[in-house]
């Protein structure tokens, strides 16, 4: 199960505005950096044991998300991708690919974030590939 991302802000404040107040997911606690004198991270809550953690002082613009290695988005799934697109778009969020069903029969839409972080919701209805493979035996 993943336990978190991280991702560091230009504006730490805004960053977890924009999760917390447009995106509507709680901010579960903050950490004070080691000195205990300044604010060193703000965790969102995702679901039981998942975590958005936002780090201060990002300054380097990303590269294009098309060839960049590394994180490229995330994914929130959501039981109903059409209720959450119309929520988050009238707390203000920008929508930069409206509703639509993927290459893997899921249905989604996509976001950004302050610094440009793209995020993707995602809806798992019984033909899409997710769904499918979750009936299927790990190999593990």
């Amino acid at each position: 199960m993943l336990g978190h991302i991280a991702i560091r802000a230009r504006d730490i404040e805004a960053t977890a505005a924009f999760y917390r107040d447009v995106l509507g997911m709680p901010e579960a606690f903050r950490m004070q950096d080691p000195s205990g004198s300044k604010l060193g991270s703000v965790h969102i809550y995702i679901a039981p044991s998942q975590f958005i953690e936002i780090f201060p002082n990002g300054a380097e613009e990303p590269g294009d998300l098309k060839t960049t290695i590394g994180l490229v988005h995330f994914c929130i799934e959501v039981d109903n991708a059409a209720k959450t697109l119309e929520a988050i778009r009238s707390r203000g969020a920008p929508i930069d690919v409206e509703l639509k069903t993927g290459y893997s029969r899921c249905i989604q839409f996509w976001t950004h974030d302050p610094d440009g972080n793209a995020v993707e919701f995602m809806e798992l209805p019984p033909e899409s590939l997710q769904q499918q493979a979750l009936g299927k035996p790990s190999d593990s």
